[in-house]
């Protein structure tokens, strides 16, 4: 034994004279893990004078999703002899909980070393890791142990002050509900029917044919505050075409409504007899007024 251990101290020693790099590697034992257990590795690489590690070489910590994962590397470097002692400690993790027991291996890889004259490699062997299970895939058949157990019941809890509050929030959901439908739907249903031509054929729809003078000209007093009103201004015949061209919807009937204002006109100021069927012409005019003014 002492003799080869001289012949192996003198053979570093020729190799450090030499200027030769070494790889020393301190393996850990191969078995006794289980998930989540760390496993160290650790490397001793001796470089003479001139000689450097390419760090690049050296494995990257991080990868995911593997069994055997390395964590970190660290590095402790020391003078030693003229040269350096470069110390690497590799860090792994045990990411797999097997269900009997399983060798994994630290992957082998190479150093990549640049000297003074020439490059050279030194290659770390793969080194097998064994992982057992955190329990044994049989257990004990005893009640309480085995693969089935009997489901446990719910426990019961007091759904009431829950159920209160549901009917709460059912409620104010309905309050904003309604609000909504008053807001979008109701208040501009009301508005149109309360524009200048809606309220002029809520009037007039009950306009009877043989309606007297008195329900007559208030019939047409009604029809002139609508239009008055949707143009802003008293409207004339002469000014007919200006209220037209400000309210396209009106168009088609310029030459009714030109038609009303000659009928009034003669109602008022020439007591001019009426035709027949001037009063279901003037309801009909009403309604069709109110329908372009839904349009707008």
């Amino acid at each position: 034994m002492r003799t080869v251990a001289a012949a192996a101290l003198l053979a570093a020693g020729l190799a450090g004279a030499q200027g030769v790099p070494r790889l020393e590697a301190d393996e850990p034992r191969a078995f006794g893990y289980q998930v989540g257990d760390r496993v160290q590795r650790e490397l001793v690489l001796h470089l003479p004078e001139g000689w450097s590690l390419d760090e690049a070489s050296l494995p990257r910590p991080g990868a995911r999703g593997q069994p055997l994962e390395l964590r970190r590397i660290d590095r402790d470097a020391q003078r030693e002899g003229g040269g350096m002692r470069l110390h690497l400690t590799l860090h792994y993790q045990v990411f797999l909980a097997p269900t009997a027991v399983r060798t994994l291996e630290m992957p082998p890889f190479r150093l990549a070393l640049a000297g003074p004259m020439r490059a050279e490699e030194l290659r770390v062997e793969a080194w097998p890791v064994t992982v057992a299970p955190l329990v044994p895939e049989e257990v004990s058949p005893r009640s309480g142990l085995g693969e089935l157990r009997p489901d446990r019941a719910a426990p019961r809890i007091d759904s009431t002050p829950l159920l209160r509050r549901l009917q709460w929030w059912g409620v104010l959901a309905g309050l904003c509900g309604a609000g909504l439908a008053l807001i979008h739907l109701g208040l501009p249903w009301w508005a149109r029917r309360h524009r200048p031509f809606g309220r002029a054929w809520n009037m007039l729809r009950r306009l009877a044919p043989e309606a007297d003078d008195a329900q007559w000209r208030a019939a047409c007093r009604q029809l002139h505050a609508a239009l008055d009103a949707t143009a802003g201004e008293v409207v004339f015949e002469h000014t007919l075409v200006r209220f037209v061209a400000a309210r396209p919807a009106y168009a088609p009937l310029r030459e009714e409504l030109r038609r009303f204002l000659q009928l009034s006109q003669r109602e008022f100021f020439a007591a001019a007899p009426r035709e027949p069927g001037d009063a279901q012409w003037l309801a009909g005019l009403a309604r069709r007024c109110r329908d372009a003014e839904l349009a707008t």
